[in-house]
């Protein structure tokens, strides 16, 4: 009898190791008690399927106000899936928002271009899909996102007054044209379209407040800095945390960046 329990339990300690892998490679050991939700939009302005990712705090999203965050260059929506996440909504109770994951093709800089209106989805189609199945406060819309979604963020807010806080985190931004990426711009005249830089250099962008972070020794550094203070010149309400490391700074900083739009947004 003994020896049959001896072995139960062994098994037991296996099933467990190996769901927890299973969770470590999903990104989570455990939502606590948030809800991810799976939704697919076939998109009129870009013409493809998108795999949206809805993360419902505990309690429900009635009343409550949503986050759209976007990702990074080279990654998916489930790239921001993390423990982190799941902990900071936990940890924010009642003032926690419904966060949408958003979706593109992993290039897209988050702007209109020649293969797709990326901008015009999120605002057109992302976000009314997200309010609608979520239940969330539709007066009460929070953008953020990481290196290329950090731009994506500040240039579909710009576009788009709507929103209640705007965050860049590690924002991918350049002086000029000929500094960009492979790829980020379909050519100079595309990105003299969507320069942040010179358009806050010249009008006020932003009547909410806004949120940069970004590594000391980060190669956007010098841009994202340079953003705060034209934005500050024009009157907005920036918040600026330069702290130690490179690009990857943003890595654990997810309850943070929640903590910033639960009180821009409450």
């Amino acid at each position: 009898m003994r020896r049959g329990l001896r072995i139960a339990l062994v098994a037991v300690a296996i099933i467990a190791a190996w769901v927890g892998i299973k969770d470590v490679r999903r990104g989570y050991y455990t939502t606590r008690g948030a809800s991810v939700v799976r939704f697919t939009i076939h998109s009129r302005y870009v013409h493809r399927d998108l795999h949206e990712i809805l993360v419902v705090p505990s309690g429900g999203a009635h009343g409550r106000f949503l986050l759209v965050f976007l990702h990074g260059r080279g990654s998916s929506p489930s790239s921001n899936l993390r423990q982190h996440l799941c902990d900071g909504l936990h940890d924010l109770g009642r003032g926690a928002p419904a966060v949408l994951l958003a979706d593109d093709d992993g290039d897209s800089y988050w702007h209109d271009r020649r293969d797709g209106q990326w901008g015009t989805e999120v605002l057109r189609e992302a976000i009314p899909a997200a309010l609608e199945r979520s239940g969330a406060d539709s007066r009460r819309v929070a953008i953020g996102g990481i290196s290329m979604g950090g731009f994506g963020a500040l240039d579909i807010a710009r576009r788009a007054p709507r929103f209640c806080a705007v965050g860049a985190h590690s924002a991918a931004l350049w002086f000029r044209a000929g500094d960009t990426a492979p790829g980020a711009f379909d050519n100079a005249e595309d990105f003299a379209r969507h320069d942040l830089l010179h358009f806050a250099r010249v009008q006020r962008l932003y009547d909410v407040p806004v949120y940069l972070d970004v590594g000391r020794d980060d190669s956007f550094a010098a841009a994202d800095e340079a953003l705060a203070r034209e934005l500050r010149a024009k009157g907005t309400r920036v918040e600026l945390d330069v702290h130690g490391g490179g690009h990857s700074g943003w890595s654990g900083r997810m309850a943070a960046y929640l903590r910033f739009y639960s009180r821009a947004c409450s």
